[in-house]
Protein backbone atom coordinates (compact mmCIF):
# COMPACT_ATOMS: atom_id res chain seq x y z
CA UNK A 1 0.00 0.00 0.00
CA UNK A 2 1.34 3.43 -0.94
CA UNK A 3 1.78 6.21 1.59
CA UNK A 4 1.42 9.52 -0.23
CA UNK A 5 1.85 12.86 1.49
CA UNK A 6 0.64 16.23 0.32
CA UNK A 7 0.03 19.79 1.38
CA UNK A 8 -1.10 23.20 0.22
CA UNK A 9 1.43 25.77 -0.97
CA UNK A 10 1.70 27.56 2.40
CA UNK A 11 1.91 24.18 4.20
CA UNK A 12 -0.85 25.05 6.67
CA UNK A 13 -2.85 22.05 5.42
CA UNK A 14 -1.17 18.65 5.19
CA UNK A 15 -2.58 15.21 4.48
CA UNK A 16 -1.72 11.64 3.69
CA UNK A 17 -3.20 8.97 1.45
CA UNK A 18 -2.70 5.30 2.22
CA UNK A 19 -3.54 3.48 -0.99
CA UNK A 20 -2.16 2.69 -4.41
CA UNK A 21 -3.60 5.13 -6.95
CA UNK A 22 -5.60 3.51 -9.74
CA UNK A 23 -7.23 6.53 -11.38
CA UNK A 24 -5.59 9.70 -12.69
CA UNK A 25 -7.18 12.32 -14.95
CA UNK A 26 -6.62 15.74 -16.48
CA UNK A 27 -9.87 17.74 -16.47
CA UNK A 28 -10.28 20.50 -19.05
CA UNK A 29 -13.69 21.81 -17.88
CA UNK A 30 -13.95 25.56 -17.37
CA UNK A 31 -14.32 25.16 -13.59
CA UNK A 32 -11.08 23.18 -13.23
CA UNK A 33 -9.24 25.56 -15.56
CA UNK A 34 -10.36 28.59 -13.55
CA UNK A 35 -9.79 27.20 -10.06
CA UNK A 36 -6.35 25.87 -11.02
CA UNK A 37 -5.41 28.89 -13.13
CA UNK A 38 -4.10 26.58 -15.86
CA UNK A 39 -5.07 24.61 -18.97
CA UNK A 40 -6.46 21.75 -16.85
CA UNK A 41 -6.63 20.31 -13.37
CA UNK A 42 -5.06 16.92 -12.60
CA UNK A 43 -6.71 14.63 -10.07
CA UNK A 44 -6.25 11.25 -8.46
CA UNK A 45 -9.14 9.23 -7.07
CA UNK A 46 -8.85 8.31 -3.39
CA UNK A 47 -11.03 6.12 -1.20
CA UNK A 48 -12.44 8.48 1.44
CA UNK A 49 -11.44 6.30 4.46
CA UNK A 50 -7.83 6.19 3.18
CA UNK A 51 -7.41 9.99 3.16
CA UNK A 52 -6.36 11.67 6.41
CA UNK A 53 -5.65 15.30 7.28
CA UNK A 54 -2.59 15.84 9.48
CA UNK A 55 -2.87 19.57 9.97
CA UNK A 56 -4.80 22.65 8.99
CA UNK A 57 -8.32 21.25 8.85
CA UNK A 58 -9.55 24.57 10.30
CA UNK A 59 -8.06 26.37 7.27
CA UNK A 60 -10.10 24.42 4.71
CA UNK A 61 -12.74 26.36 2.84
CA UNK A 62 -15.24 24.86 0.44
CA UNK A 63 -17.93 25.73 -2.05
CA UNK A 64 -20.31 23.95 -4.40
CA UNK A 65 -18.88 24.46 -7.88
CA UNK A 66 -21.79 22.65 -9.53
CA UNK A 67 -24.98 20.86 -8.57
CA UNK A 68 -23.10 17.82 -7.21
CA UNK A 69 -19.44 18.82 -6.83
CA UNK A 70 -17.93 20.47 -3.79
CA UNK A 71 -14.39 21.86 -3.95
CA UNK A 72 -12.05 22.22 -0.98
CA UNK A 73 -9.12 24.62 -0.88
CA UNK A 74 -6.80 26.33 1.58
CA UNK A 75 -8.39 29.50 2.96
CA UNK A 76 -4.92 31.04 3.41
CA UNK A 77 -3.02 30.41 0.16
CA UNK A 78 -5.91 29.27 -2.06
CA UNK A 79 -4.34 25.95 -3.08
CA UNK A 80 -6.80 23.41 -4.44
CA UNK A 81 -6.92 20.33 -2.25
CA UNK A 82 -9.74 18.27 -3.75
CA UNK A 83 -13.26 18.03 -4.96
CA UNK A 84 -15.86 15.39 -4.33
CA UNK A 85 -19.00 14.44 -6.15
CA UNK A 86 -22.01 13.96 -3.87
CA UNK A 87 -23.22 11.18 -6.19
CA UNK A 88 -20.09 9.20 -5.29
CA UNK A 89 -19.54 10.04 -1.58
CA UNK A 90 -16.93 7.36 -0.89
CA UNK A 91 -14.37 8.94 -3.25
CA UNK A 92 -12.25 12.08 -3.10
CA UNK A 93 -10.60 13.56 -6.18
CA UNK A 94 -7.38 15.01 -4.82
CA UNK A 95 -5.43 17.63 -6.73
CA UNK A 96 -2.28 15.94 -8.03
CA UNK A 97 -0.45 19.27 -7.76
CA UNK A 98 -0.75 19.11 -3.97
CA UNK A 99 1.12 15.78 -3.75
CA UNK A 100 4.74 15.54 -2.58
CA UNK A 101 7.64 13.41 -3.75
CA UNK A 102 7.87 10.71 -6.39
CA UNK A 103 4.53 9.01 -6.80
CA UNK A 104 3.59 6.03 -8.91
CA UNK A 105 0.51 6.97 -10.93
CA UNK A 106 -1.41 5.04 -13.56
CA UNK A 107 -1.73 6.26 -17.12
CA UNK A 108 -3.93 9.36 -17.14
CA UNK A 109 -6.67 10.41 -19.54
CA UNK A 110 -8.17 13.77 -20.52
CA UNK A 111 -11.79 14.60 -19.67
CA UNK A 112 -13.99 17.48 -20.85
CA UNK A 113 -11.76 18.19 -23.84
CA UNK A 114 -14.88 19.56 -25.54
CA UNK A 115 -14.48 22.66 -23.37
CA UNK A 116 -10.68 22.84 -23.22
CA UNK A 117 -8.86 26.16 -23.43
CA UNK A 118 -8.65 27.36 -27.03
CA UNK A 119 -5.00 28.31 -26.51
CA UNK A 120 -3.92 24.83 -25.38
CA UNK A 121 -3.22 21.89 -27.71
CA UNK A 122 -3.22 18.39 -26.27
CA UNK A 123 -0.16 16.80 -27.83
CA UNK A 124 0.15 13.51 -25.97
CA UNK A 125 -1.28 10.11 -26.83
CA UNK A 126 -3.54 9.79 -23.77
CA UNK A 127 -7.19 8.89 -24.29
CA UNK A 128 -9.49 11.92 -24.63
CA UNK A 129 -13.17 12.28 -23.73
CA UNK A 130 -15.36 15.19 -24.86
CA UNK A 131 -17.15 15.12 -21.48
CA UNK A 132 -17.24 12.54 -18.71
CA UNK A 133 -16.34 9.07 -19.97
CA UNK A 134 -19.33 6.77 -20.21
CA UNK A 135 -17.85 4.68 -17.39
CA UNK A 136 -15.02 5.54 -15.01
CA UNK A 137 -14.89 1.86 -14.06
CA UNK A 138 -14.00 0.98 -17.66
CA UNK A 139 -11.14 3.49 -17.58
CA UNK A 140 -9.78 2.22 -14.26
CA UNK A 141 -9.83 -1.36 -15.53
CA UNK A 142 -8.12 -0.45 -18.82
CA UNK A 143 -5.42 1.55 -17.00
CA UNK A 144 -4.58 -1.21 -14.49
Amino acid sequence: MDNIKGNCECKKISFEINQAIKYFSHCHCSQCRKCHGSAFGSFIEVEKPLFKYHSGKKNIKSYMSSKYCKRKFCGICGSNIMFFDERNPEKYYVSAGALDGKISLPKAHHVFVGSKASWYDIDDNLKQHLEYPSSYDDIRIKND
